[in-house]
């Protein structure tokens, strides 16, 4: 979502490195409640600094932060976010004065357009970065582009999205706003749609409200379209406009809702900074109600690649789309080189603890793979709550050979799309011998290989292990009358369906 920035020449970067910061103790059992309510800022008029402040390589002190109940009335969530990893840039050094009074709330949005049904984790930053601010005591606010997802943002892409049917459209949307409002609490967030204003906009109103203001060459400037312009597939005029759209939904926003913060990812960057030059122009807000930006890293892995996609395609934060037992064992599997950075990004853990466990890694003993568990637990509890975290956990368990944890059917289930499965009709299960189900289920290639495989305790059913090649498929055998689990060693496993 985005719109029109000053330009380069008239914009000032400052660079910070290294400097140390200092917050007060946060205390770790008390809890802040924020009501989001809309109301209006009076806005006033005055010229706007074209500033603009950039932070790489920031090392601080250990921060006490949120785990699940803290109250942060009096932190600064700038500085938390910059000790986290969590910011790379702010639109001016105001903010972070203002995020320290104790007497101004901010407003913060971000902006999730309805590509998919589901939002993933790549989404996950900015609704981590919401959720900081809302901790600190502010205003969130979510805003779908039921509109801007009809033209769909440039930023970062090579091709031009696929239109989507209004159908499609309106199940994304609805997807979505469940997704942020399940994770976010709905008396944590207020979910906003900007197609509620934009169906009442004609086109010759935009080009005289919006239009006006915008200069082409600051817009081809911009990064984002500067590297479609130099594609072989080139831009649209369509895409060429979102960013006016995304700016428009800032001052809509700013004006009637006294919203006066955006972040997004990096990628962002331009769209957010034409959003508050546009607010500059048209509203002309003085100093002290001015509007900002602020942008954080997008979620790359170490070797600079984006986290969040999979061999399988997007991980999803809806549990519809991807199993909590799933979403789980991904971040189970983070390799060591990023897992304590995504502990400090992805989590609310304490700063002192996620130090402890990276001090751990590196110490005789260390049992592998005990920081991935705790970010798999942290994160799935965010995102899918007690709930989700307690059946990922049961299935992980349930799921091993040998465990004791007893199977039911809806555990089998939770996993069933990431093993092989197959369908058999109950008639051919009961009484059929394991050698011959192990080898008809896809298994095992052949039943030689099954009795090898018995006979080296390796052959399980519904995690027990079968020590006797007589044993044949009873009818209590059937998991829940639904299902069996059979299994080849720790890792290959098959479901199978009874129909």
């Amino acid at each position: 979502m985005a719109a029109i920035a000053a330009s380069a020449s008239a914009s000032r970067t400052l660079l910070f490195s290294h400097h140390k910061l200092f917050l007060s103790p946060i205390s770790a059992r008390s809890t802040t409640t924020c009501q989001i309510s809309h109301f209006l800022f009076n806005t006033h008029r005055n010229t706007f600094k074209n500033t603009s402040i950039r932070f790489s390589s920031i090392t601080s002190p250990g921060l006490q932060s949120p785990r699940e109940t803290h109250n942060f009335d009096t932190s600064n969530v700038i500085d938390i976010l910059e000790k986290r990893g969590l910011l790379e840039s702010l639109t001016s050094d105001n903010l972070r004065s203002l995020a320290s009074s104790t007497n101004k709330t901010l407003k913060v949005y971000c902006g999730f357009d309805p590509t998919a049904e589901s939002l993933h984790l790549g989404n996950l930053i900015g609704i981590i970065v919401l959720s900081w601010f809302v901790r600190c005591g502010h205003q969130a606010v979510a805003l779908v582009g039921g509109a801007t997802g009809r033209i769909g943002d440039p930023s970062g892409k090579s091709l031009e999205r696929p239109e989507l049917d209004l159908h499609t459209l309106d199940k994304n949307i609805l997807g979505i706003e469940n997704t942020i409002s399940t994770i976010l609490k709905s008396n944590s967030v207020v979910i906003l749609n900007n197609y509620d204003w934009w169906k009442d906009i004609s086109f010759l109103d935009f080009l005289k409200q919006v239009g006006r203001y915008a200069r082409i060459g600051t817009m081809i400037a911009k990064e984002s379209v500067k590297k479609r312009l130099e594609s072989e597939q080139g831009m649209s005029y369509t895409e060429f406009t979102y960013q006016l759209l995304q700016g428009y939904d800032f001052l809509h926003m700013f004006r009637n809702d006294g919203v006066n913060v955006q972040i997004g990812g990096s990628d962002q960057w331009g769209n957010i900074t034409a959003g508050t030059e546009l607010i500059r122009k048209i509203l002309q807000p003085d100093v002290s109600s001015e509007a900002y930006g602020l942008t954080f890293p997008l979620l790359l892995k170490s070797d600079g690649t984006k986290f969040g996609k999979s061999e399988d395609g997007a991980i999803w934060l809806s549990p519809s789309m991807l199993s909590p037992y799933k979403f789980y064992q991904y971040f189970f599997s983070v390799p060591d080189d990023d897992v304590i950075r995504f502990l400090k990004i992805l989590t609310f853990l304490e700063l002192e603890e996620v130090d402890e466990l990276e001090r751990d890694m590196k110490r005789p003993g260390y049992v592998p793979n005990t920081a991935q568990r705790r970010l798999a637990e942290e994160v799935t509890r965010f995102v899918h709550g007690e709930e989700g975290l307690n059946e990922a956990l049961k299935a992980t368990e349930a799921l091993r050979p040998g465990a004791e944890t007893n199977l039911d059917w809806k555990t089998i289930e939770a996993i069933a799309e990431d093993v092989p499965s197959c369908s058999l009709a109950y008639d051919q299960v009961v009484n059929l011998s394991i050698v011959d189900l192990s080898v008809s289920s896809g298994l095992l290639d052949s039943k030689s290989a099954a009795r090898r495989m018995l006979k080296q305790g390796g052959l399980y059913l519904n995690n027990n292990r079968v020590d006797s090649e007589s044993k044949s498929i009873e009818p209590q055998d059937i998991v829940d009358g639904k299902v069996l689990l059979l299994s080849a060693g720790k890792k290959n496993k098959v479901v199978v369906r009874i129909s």
